[in-house]
């Protein structure tokens, strides 16, 4: 890479350890909309042929570019010593809390070279580091200012109306607080098509709700009977209000039928707005062409990502599989997610060693090789593929954000000197432990890395963290 291109991701580093010097505060969820554009394509136009069966807009509408080019050092100090380096993540590799399967990669973000390998193309069961994999392909498939658009549109019959779920799991319900980024409101979307309806003179209405965009198995293969009751994941749906959630302060219980709840929030929402409902709400589709009546969109994707990075956001992570399906032309499933995914994966030169059977990395079957996540966090920074600079941001920071800062990562003597040195996405499964981001060397230079294993015997985080250590201060 040359020394512009990985401006977005030194900037962080800079930032983060300006940060830990002078304040040592928790702050680096920052908005990177400066300089976006506000205009947006008609979200009834969609660039990729829909499914079969597929409602006729695929409701994701995007906007002009929106991050801006930030300035910071090269990053092109001297590499770490070769020899020191690999004798020192060797010997931490050798830990028996590791076990007997293990993949690691530390790849120069210079030139794009391994510095060190070991077993770097071994398919290793990734756990949440695969939302490295989901996001980079939603921003490569869908540009980082796409948004995802719930609507109201007119049914077959006069005072008929149908709710058209977009794929947005972070749809704000009534009793959910503003969060970053900015949630679409089922309310907000209320009160527009409320004002719609009065317009034209109606006061009663019935509803049925359209889920046809996602389609397939909500639970994907892979998975364990206890995520859902245990509110790691929402069944997937393409209608879904607060993830699932019941109370969206608490991840469990999740509700039964997502797309029958929120549409019952709604009818609820448009009677406070004037409009009456009638009783029964059902399942319903949307004819092609038909009148919008509202909308409301999401954040911006690329806050989108960096959310479900931070957060590992699995609800999230799950939607944006289905919409790389869709703009690929494939069915909007979890099969269909998986066979977009490495079609995109595969023009970015990072499919060697991939395959998925979800998008958040909960499923046991998911493979991905150490090297695929280090160069794909290697190209965020590139200039040649400028619409994944969101996946830096996203990462966590040891000590301070996300599932690095929860205060038993980081902590231990070999590993707390580089507090708020390096950005990651963990992973953790029973029995899987991964770690994969990014950090400069001591001497300045901006390096990727990944390190898996999925045969641990207890809990290998503290090794993982040993080993990012390691190579922040090389």
């Amino acid at each position: 890479m040359a020394r512009h291109d990985r401006s977005v991701m030194l900037a962080t580093l800079v930032v983060l350890q300006a940060l830990t010097i002078i304040t040592g505060v928790y702050a680096m969820t920052t908005d990177f909309s400066l300089g976006a554009l506000t205009r947006q394509t008609s979200p009834t136009k969609p660039t990729a042929s829909p499914p079969e069966g597929s409602p006729p807009p695929v409701p994701v509408v995007t906007s002009g570019p929106v991050l801006a080019h930030l300035s910071a050092k090269s990053g092109d100090g001297p590499l770490p010593t070769k020899g020191t380096l690999t004798r020192q993540l060797a010997s931490a590799l050798g830990d028996e809390a590791l076990g007997d399967r293990v993949g690691a990669v530390v790849i120069d973000a210079t030139t794009g070279q391994q510095v060190f390998a070991s077993n770097p193309d071994t398919p290793i069961t990734p756990a949440s580091t695969t939302k490295i994999v989901t996001c980079s392909a939603a921003l490569a498939a869908l540009g980082p200012d796409a948004r995802l658009s719930t609507r109201v549109v007119q049914g077959a019959k006069p005072g008929a109306i149908v709710l058209v779920g977009g794929g947005d799991p972070l749809l704000a319900g009534p009793s959910a607080k503003q969060a970053y980024p900015k949630q679409a409101s089922l309310a907000m979307l209320a009160a527009r098509t409320a004002a719609t309806l009065k317009s034209q003179n109606v006061k009663k209405v019935t509803l049925t709700y359209d889920t046809s965009l996602f389609t397939g198995s909500p639970i994907a293969p892979g998975w364990k009977p206890n995520y859902i009751p245990d509110g790691e994941v929402a069944p997937v749906h393409a209608l879904t209000m607060d993830e699932g959630r019941q109370n969206p302060r608490y991840n469990n219980p999740r509700v039964a039928d997502p797309p029958a709840y929120a549409a019952a929030a709604f009818a609820r929402l448009l009677t406070k707005q004037g409009i009456a409902v009638s009783k029964s709400v059902r399942p319903g589709k949307a004819a092609a062409g038909a009148p919008e009546l509202g909308k409301v969109d999401s954040a911006p994707l690329y806050a989108l990502v960096e959310h479900t990075l931070t957060r590992s956001d699995n609800d999230l992570a799950e939607a944006l599989l289905r919409h790389v399906a869709l703009k690929e032309g494939q069915p909007g499933s979890f099969e269909g997610g998986a066979k977009a995914v490495i079609a995109v994966l595969q023009r970015l030169g990072a499919a060697q060693g991939v395959s998925l059977s979800d998008g958040s990395g909960l499923s046991i079957r998911n493979r991905i090789s150490a090297h695929a996540l280090a160069k794909l966090i290697a190209l965020s920074g590139s200039a040649n593929h400028p619409d994944l600079h969101a996946i830096a941001p996203g990462m966590p920071i040891a000590g301070f954000s996300g599932t690095l800062g929860n205060g038993r990562r980081f902590v231990n003597g070999d590993s707390k000197g580089q507090v708020g040195l390096v950005r990651a996405k963990t992973g953790t499964l029973n029995h899987i432990n991964t770690l994969a981001g990014l950090a400069t060397t001591k001497d300045g230079r901006l390096v990727t890395f990944a390190f898996m294993a999925d045969r641990v015997p207890v809990n290998a985080e503290p090794v993982l963290d040993r080993l990012a250590a390691i190579v922040a201060r090389s």
